[in-house]
């Protein structure tokens, strides 16, 4: 009996240690399933003060600072020393204390800080001249959006001798302003008078505006910030001036011939009828 209830005794224990580790090993199962992980912080380059387009970047203006290893933004650099390496690099974009040192903000390795770095894809640069006016009061600056009105005055004995209006038709929107005068740095807020604005265009519209700068005067409209949509727009004539007219119900001139006596009329567009025998008037 003795050697029986040791026995039992022996086996009683057994199991419950047996139950008791299991129940434990199953606990620090879940705990580890529930546990969030703790994050993997790497290093990054970032901007130890202020730094404005053509700057070149040395150790005395980059330092390292901790950053979370999923969190990394793209071309982002994990050392000074790797973002160095190559050659000197120049600041496209400006950048504040603290803020991320990017691949895309900066030049390449040995890459001088020329305007065409700052160009989108298929994109190219054309300068325009401007004065006081043209330019906005020297308010434009390199990151702005603006529209370009050509302004056309008649030439004497076009279209036969007959009179002419002078009219203005817009050659560009939302056209992105690079550089004015020399001046680049997307972070200025001085307004200043330069004599040349320099825009981001592809090649058709380069294009119009060489051309519309040689045949007539160029002005720009400088868009809110932040809009970048597209507006209708239509030519207008030294006949709309002191008129409101909405782009709906926007007049369209009309040329009639009536044997050798030519007129032209000004009617209501929005699909009002023409006249019978007449034609829309064509550019000068």
């Amino acid at each position: 009996m003795l050697v029986l209830a040791v026995l039992a005794g022996g086996a009683s224990v057994a199991i419950g240690r047996s139950v008791i580790q299991s129940r434990f090993a199953a606990n620090s199962r879940v705990a580890q399933i529930v546990a969030p992980r703790a994050p993997e912080f790497k290093t990054i380059v970032v901007a130890a003060k202020p730094l404005r387009y053509g700057a070149e970047l040395s150790t005395g203006g980059l330092r390292e600072i901790p950053w979370s290893g999923d969190d990394l933004p793209p071309g982002a650099f994990p050392t000074v020393k790797a973002l160095l390496a190559g050659g000197k690099r120049v600041v496209l974009s400006a950048l504040e204390p603290n803020e991320p040192v990017l691949a895309g903000k900066i030049t390449g390795s040995g890459q001088r800080g020329t305007l065409s770095n700052l160009l989108d894809e298929d994109m190219g640069a054309v300068t325009v001249p401007v004065n006081e006016v043209v330019g906005v009061g020297g308010f434009v600056l390199p990151g702005d959006r603006v529209d370009v009105f050509l302004s056309r005055q008649p030439r004497l004995g076009e279209n036969g001798g007959q009179p002419q209006q002078a009219f203005s038709d817009v050659v560009l929107q939302n056209a992105r302003v690079l550089a004015v005068g020399q001046l680049a740095d997307d972070k200025t807020d001085k307004p200043s008078i330069v004599n040349a604005v320099t825009l981001e265009a592809n090649q058709a519209d380069g294009q119009k505006l060489a051309l519309a700068a040689s045949v007539g005067s160029l002005s720009l409209m400088l868009r809110k910030s932040g809009d970048t949509s597209e507006r209708p727009s239509r030519r207008l004539s030294s006949s709309d001036l002191g008129r409101h007219t909405s782009n709906a119900d926007a007049a369209i001139t009309i040329r009639v011939t009536r044997g050798t006596q030519r007129a032209e009329y000004s009617v209501p567009g929005g699909g009002a009828a023409l006249p019978s025998g007449s034609r829309v008037a064509s550019a000068p």
